[in-house]
């Protein structure tokens, strides 16, 4: 029986891991327009960050673009995965407090529906890590399945 559970976990470990990768790719797609928008407009992301009342707006505008840039790559890739995801939760926490939520919680109203949504799945990743079909598994060891 002891055999039968074993296999039977190796069995469904395949789909949760292909699950964290297309839920790595889904994320990281998201963060891709806003990144591209930030790297290629930075006066106009620290200018609507000022307008934001987001403190050092030059500083963080330049942050947030950066993190969002090298998230999109590394979540791709699985890649340090873990850190990665902390980091882009605290975007999304941002992303919250500064941006959605005076609009309610729906996403149609620019509410704070999809951050929390990214913010969550981000957790996910902190948690679980990147998943067997990633980088993290193949070069770092991170077996966490």
């Amino acid at each position: 029986m002891k055999d039968f559970l074993q296999e039977l976990r190796v069995l469904l470990s395949y789909p949760r891991n292909l699950v964290l990768l297309g839920a790595r790719l889904v994320v990281a797609y998201g963060f891709s327009t806003p990144a591209l928008v930030k790297m290629n407009d930075p006066e106009g992301a620290i200018t609507w960050f000022a307008s934001l009342g987001i403190p050092f707006p030059d500083l963080m505008a330049y942050t947030v673009a950066g993190l969002e840039s090298t998230g999109v790559v590394l979540l791709i890739l699985g890649l340090f995965t873990r850190p990665i995801s902390l980091l882009l939760s605290f975007v999304m926490v941002g992303a919250i407090l500064f941006v959605h939520q005076g609009h309610g919680f729906a996403a149609a109203a620019n509410g704070i529906e999809i951050p929390l949504l990214y913010g969550t799945l981000l957790w996910v990743f902190v948690t679980r890590g990147a998943g067997r079909y990633s980088l993290d598994h193949w070069l770092l060891g991170d077996h966490h399945d």
